[in-house]
């Protein structure tokens, strides 16, 4: 029930249009009947201004640098949860007890491999084929693997799916990278957590042993984390798109990776990465700063500000400890990358200029430092993003199913092309 009104007048007619208020964020306007009361459509390139659901996942307030889960605030998360507590929370919308965690990590670990003859799908792609490439249609071809949880309509087989998304996508990714360095699959260990598990898939190799340093599995599973959801973005708008149509699970999501994939929503820290590679040394810091500050220079600095948030990213906070913690661990001393990283931070937080326009270090930085002091290769950032985020697509795909309110996504247009014209005979054009 809407508890107040806003008024639209037209060519002297006046609407009336119910508004409801959230929990947090602003008060919205209700306009599903303006189209039928008043014969006009709204115009919103880009949906900024457009709520296209309601939802009880994820909250993001970009102005205070707050992004909620459930209600709980990420830094919280990050430093006292994991993340398949996460996974659960986000699932199913409260913090488990003891006896549901340890059900649900087993349910999940128990799901981890993937069907043996999809080993074969894999070798079907060129070996410098891109890993998100893979990844997109492996995730797709589930579908054909998975037939008992594809009925969006059973409540059980909606549950499988989200496991098996969950728990299959790191083996998913971790065997894409595999494949594109030429190495031989490495399968799921139950002995492992998830984030060891995929640490040893993508770096074990069957001849010797492989032991995952508990910094870096922590650091990997805070990078988990804090990708896990993030209210409705490209992606997920995507995935519930896609969904509306009555696609299968695994459709969704693969249609929610392909979205990721574009540069300027999931490859953020990849460009990150890149533009370190051209700064390439920390005593050419001064000239790229000065670039970036130059109205007339089309170079900008990657990995600082955010479009949401507008004082702090909280994400970049933990991740910043976090990749002080690796770089401790593994040293920067023999990567100019990572050195040229750490020196770029301090200049930016020491600039009047960056803290003026807050263009602070966001978490797309630290999770490119990080995952380039472990060794991943820059093509990987985004599958591991994909991986990360699939819990998140998932719990939004199973909202949207249990919203009695669902419909089909139909966006309107603003039409600005030719109006009715009779066709001419080729002859006679």
């Amino acid at each position: 029930m809407a508890d107040k009104s806003a008024k639209l007048t037209i060519d002297g007619k006046e609407f009336e249009l119910p508004m409801h208020s959230p929990t947090a964020g602003p008060d919205v306007i209700d306009i599903r009947k303006l189209y039928g009361q008043a014969g006009v459509f709204t115009y919103d390139p880009g949906f900024t201004s457009t709520a296209s659901c309601d939802s009880t996942i994820t909250f993001i307030d970009g102005d205070k640098g707050e992004l909620l889960h459930r209600g709980y605030p990420i830094d919280q998360l990050a430093e006292k949860s994991h993340y398949l507590e996460v996974c659960f929370l986000l699932l199913y919308g409260y913090l488990p007890k003891a006896e549901e965690l340890e059900e649900f990590e087993n349910t999940i670990t128990r799901h981890t491999m993937l069907h043996e003859q999809m080993q074969y799908f894999f070798r079907g792609f060129r070996r410098d084929a891109h890993p998100m490439a893979i990844m997109v249609g492996v995730v797709g071809a589930m579908a054909a693997f998975y037939h008992d949880s594809t009925d969006i309509s059973d409540e059980r087989q909606r549950e499988i799916a989200s496991h098996r998304l969950i728990a299959k996508m790191p083996t998913i990714a971790a065997w894409a990278y595999k494949y594109s360095v030429g190495q031989p699959f490495v399968y799921p260990r139950n002995d492992l957590t998830y984030s060891e598990n995929f640490l040893h898939m993508c770096f074990a190799v069957p001849a010797e042993e492989y032991k995952v340093d508990p910094i870096l599995s922590r650091a990997m599973d805070r990078i988990f984390t804090l990708h896990a959801d993030h209210e409705q973005n490209a992606s997920t708008s995507t995935v519930r798109l896609a969904s509306s149509s009555g696609a299968n699970p695994f459709a969704c999501i693969a249609a929610g990776i392909a979205c990721l994939w574009g540069p300027a929503h999931g490859g953020a820290n990849q460009a990150c990465l890149e533009m370190l590679k051209e700064i390439g040394t920390p005593d050419r810091i001064p000239e790229f700063i000065a670039r970036a500050k130059d109205k007339n220079d089309p170079f900008r600095l990657m990995g600082f500000g955010h479009r949401v948030y507008k004082n702090f990213d909280p994400r970049a906070t933990v991740m910043k400890q976090s990749a002080d913690e690796v770089l401790d661990l593994l040293g920067v001393e023999n990567n100019p990358i990572l050195a040229t990283a750490k020196e770029l931070e301090k200049a930016a937080l020491a600039d009047d200029y960056f803290a003026d326009k807050k263009l602070f270090p966001n978490v797309d930085f630290y999770s490119g430092v990080i995952l380039e002091a472990m060794g991943f290769p820059t093509s990987m950032f985004t599958p591991i993003f994909a991986l990360s985020r699939t819990v998140g697509w998932v719990s939004q795909w199973k909202e949207q199913l249990a919203d009695p309110q669902m419909k089909i996504g139909r966006p309107r247009q603003l039409y600005q092309g030719e109006t009715f014209r009779d066709y001419v005979d080729i002859e006679n054009r």
